[in-house]
């Protein structure tokens, strides 16, 4: 397979300084778009949404930290271990996150988010409107140590 380069169009300014689980519904954190790439008009209409899914690099993770195969969640020895592709956690191989996140506003090149779980520093590769019709189409359903470990995550 060939390799993909990506750019970042911006970056996470404020909100969390460290990678820790939980809590993020307390964060607010601004995504700064590249100046020398992005004018204004890059984010023209997006306050009409209430919410944004934004895809991030975890930029901290220790390479040598990466897992390819089944683990513990959180390392919690009453939840099973699952492959790295059935857990959302950040030692992904290709170190991708996704998050939804509230939109609070936007100023210019900035963003205003609400409980964006990425910390000062990330680099953003992209913002999109969350839309309804996007989202699950039909019940959904999960393991109950996927909803123990979210309990507080929010």
């Amino acid at each position: 397979m060939e390799a993909i380069t990506l750019a970042p169009i911006g970056v996470v300014a404020g909100g969390r300084d460290e990678p820790f689980d939980d809590d993020w519904n307390t964060e607010q954190a601004v995504i700064r778009l590249d100046g020398t790439r992005f004018g204004p008009g890059a984010l023209a209409g997006l306050d009409a949404f209430s919410h944004l899914e934004v895809v991030y690099h975890f930029h901290r993770v220790d390479p040598a930290e990466i897992n390819t195969t089944a683990r513990r969640p959180r390392g919690n020895p009453d939840w099973p271990e699952v492959g790295i592709f059935a857990q959302r956690g950040r030692n992904r191989p290709n170190l991708l996150g996704v998050s939804r996140c509230r939109l609070l506003s936007v100023d210019g090149l900035d963003v205003h988010v609400h409980g964006l779980d990425a910390i000062d520093g990330t680099p953003v590769l992209d913002i999109k409107p969350y839309m309804a019709e996007f989202g699950p189409q039909g019940e959904t359903e999960q393991p109950r140590w996927a909803t123990e470990l979210m309990r507080n995550y929010y």
